[in-house]
């Protein structure tokens, strides 16, 4: 039995898609926070469990039979993600889980100015001593954030950053359909795999991409970081978020995002997504 939280979620949501391309329904199960929004694999005759990190009453009996356990990063904003990583491992222990799978990030590191990145460091070592066998799916930074980060480009055929470095921007689409796989054919390693696209392009490339994507030039403006704080929150954007974000930029600049990795495509069986790709699909 293949068990995936956070199955109402965008990732583990298109990856249970993808595991039931492959797998009967019967060897797979989505245990999610409200049953009533999973209706769609109910519909599909795949059993949703209740599962909720918070509430660890709910975790003995989502965990239950499960040889592996997809365990979907915590994403509330203000928890203890580590806190609520920790519960939900210590449960998948004591439900005798086979292996868990945790969905984690390319730059997980204790030191990364991207502060989800430590999270991820600190779950991976909660992960190495649970005893337990175990897997990370370090995925690479998800393309879609793109549209977030560039801003309003399309309109002005400007990007502003304050800082400037390589991402291996990768398609959340293609890290889902991985996982997929993964989970199917019983690939997973002991410890980290990475899940890359095939390139790590700065911002100044992808404003050069993006120029050949609407057939227009768009400039790119690297400017002091706290002049664009200032900016953002100028524009009413709560600080707080502004320089949560900053940490992405600051990341990219120190290189923790810019490894790539030939694993994705291999498992995927084709080249996975590019930045030329994404910024065509994205809604106009």
């Amino acid at each position: 039995m293949i068990v995936i939280t956070g199955a109402t979620g965008p990732l583990n949501g298109t990856t249970t898609d993808r595991l039931l391309d492959r797998l009967p329904t019967g060897e797979v199960a989505v245990a999610v926070r409200d049953p009533a929004k999973a209706q769609r694999f109910t519909d599909r005759s795949v059993e949703v469990r209740r599962c909720d990190y918070a509430d660890p009453a709910s975790l003995p009996a989502a965990f239950e039979g499960a040889d592996q356990l997809l365990l979907v990063s915590s994403n509330d904003p203000g928890a203890d993600a580590v806190g609520l990583h920790a519960t939900a491992i210590e449960a998948a222990v004591a439900a005798g889980v086979g292996r868990i799978l945790y969905t984690s990030h390319q730059g997980a590191a204790l030191d990364s100015p991207f502060i989800p990145a430590r999270g991820h460091a600190a779950t991976e070592q909660l992960l190495a001593d649970s005893g337990v066998a175990w897997t990370a799916l370090r995925n690479g930074f998800y393309a879609h954030s793109l549209d977030m980060l560039m801003g309003p480009w399309r309109e002005t055929g400007t990007v502003v950053v304050p800082a400037d470095g390589p991402v291996s921007w990768t398609a959340r689409e293609d890290a889902a359909e991985a996982a997929a796989v993964v989970l199917a054919d019983g690939s997973a390693v002991d410890g980290p795999m990475t899940l890359t696209a095939s390139a790590a392009p700065t911002f100044a490339d992808v404003v050069g991409i993006a120029s050949t994507v609407i057939g227009r030039p768009v400039d790119l403006q690297v400017v002091d970081p706290e002049e664009w704080v200032a900016a953002q929150v100028e524009a009413g954007r709560p600080e707080l978020l502004a320089r949560f974000t900053l940490g992405i930029f600051l990341a990219a600049h120190e290189g923790f995002f810019a490894g790539t990795d030939p694993q994705l495509a291999t498992i995927l069986g084709r080249e996975p997504r590019t930045v030329a790709d994404v910024l065509a699909d994205a809604p106009r």
